[in-house]
């Protein structure tokens, strides 16, 4: 049996199903609902129709189908089982939301490899094969997972807004760390519709990944790793942080120090796609910007240069500072290798 599934590419591995397909997910969100988000966005402010009259729908309804064939791809399925891959991610994403696809498209990719080319007639067989596992499991499964996930999200919201220092601290940490880790926490944000004063503290912790990682690093990295980890990703560290947990300490003891402050003091708020992106092509800023529309617009830009990018940076270098003292942090754990 294990040369068989080694054979059709199924290889039941936790690290192929929740790190690589996960991350893949993020990357479908990225390239559909997240540019959407963005020219909608600027459409909006600009009064420009075209963009948020014409493509900001079109972006959402392809979301579905952006995930599933991402995942898809993540799981090395062949082409048919690849392009069948976007009916599933239709009925899915309607029926169970993000992570209603996920599981379909997960379940369907790997039952579709079993059958695939083990027959004259694969170029049907295959794709039949995909349609019918994957809409099937979103009709049964799809409606349960999406509100499970939204009472998941509900039940934080709620518990942001009774219980703001703690929950604001939790949540800031909690979701920070999975944007650094290989786990995608725009997905995260997006399966549990987070939004509102969790969302706003969730991109507090995600800015002082990206942001304090940049700061801290750059004597190692110089401007090319500030660009990369500001405006990119700090999943740039995974590498130092399985060598040295330690470096992890700095900006996630910001995110803990800077979240409270966040639900306490300037009441941030955020929407789901947003919610898990920090500085990620500047995305946190600009959803934060569409949901606080109401505040004055240079008051809240004031705020969120401040909660987003300055205090980020100011509070982990001065943990940095003190943790290198310590000894716990060295010259050259932080440093990225771009020859790659």
């Amino acid at each position: 049996m294990r040369k068989f599934l080694e054979k059709k590419g199924i290889s039941l591995s936790a690290k192929v199903y929740f790190i690589d397909a996960l991350g893949a997910m993020a990357f479908g969100l990225f390239a559909t609902l997240l540019v959407g988000t963005i020219l909608n966005t600027i459409g909006q402010s600009f009064n420009i129709k075209f963009l948020s009259e014409t493509i900001w729908p079109l972006a959402q309804e392809a979301t579905g189908p952006a995930i599933a064939v991402s995942i898809a791809y993540a799981l090395k399925a062949d082409r048919m089982i690849l392009f069948s891959s976007t009916i599933v991610g239709i009925a899915s994403n309607k029926l169970g939301g993000p992570m209603g696809v996920f599981i379909a498209s997960l379940i369907s990719v790997e039952v579709a490899k079993l059958v695939s080319k083990e027959t004259k007639i694969d170029i049907v067989i295959t794709p039949v094969v995909t349609v019918l596992v994957g809409v099937a499991i979103a009709s049964f499964v799809g409606p349960v997972i999406q509100k499970f996930m939204t009472q998941i999200g509900v039940i934080i919201m709620d518990a942001t807004k009774q219980k703001p220092f703690i929950m604001g601290i939790i949540v800031s940490v909690i979701v920070g760390i999975v944007l650094t880790l290989p786990i995608s926490s725009a997905a995260l944000c997006m399966t549990i519709s987070l939004s509102g004063l969790a969302a706003g503290a969730a991109t507090v912790g995600c800015c002082c990944q990206m942001i304090g990682f940049a700061v801290i690093s750059y004597r190692e990295n110089k401007m090319e790793g500030l660009i990369a980890q500001g405006l990119g990703t700090s999943m740039l560290q995974m590498p130092n942080i399985m060598r040295n947990p330690r470096v992890l300490i700095p900006p996630t003891l910001a995110s803990a120090i800077l979240g409270p402050v966040s639900t306490l003091v300037f009441k941030l708020e955020n929407s789901p796609i947003g919610a898990g992106m920090g500085t990620c092509g500047l995305v946190g800023q600009i959803s934060t910007f569409t949901e606080m529309s109401s505040t004055p617009f240079f008051t809240l830009l004031s705020i969120v240069l401040l909660m987003h990018i300055i205090l980020p940076a100011i509070v982990s270098l001065i943990i940095d500072y003190f943790v290198r003292k310590l000894g716990w942090i060295k010259e050259g754990d932080l440093k990225l290798d771009f020859s790659k």
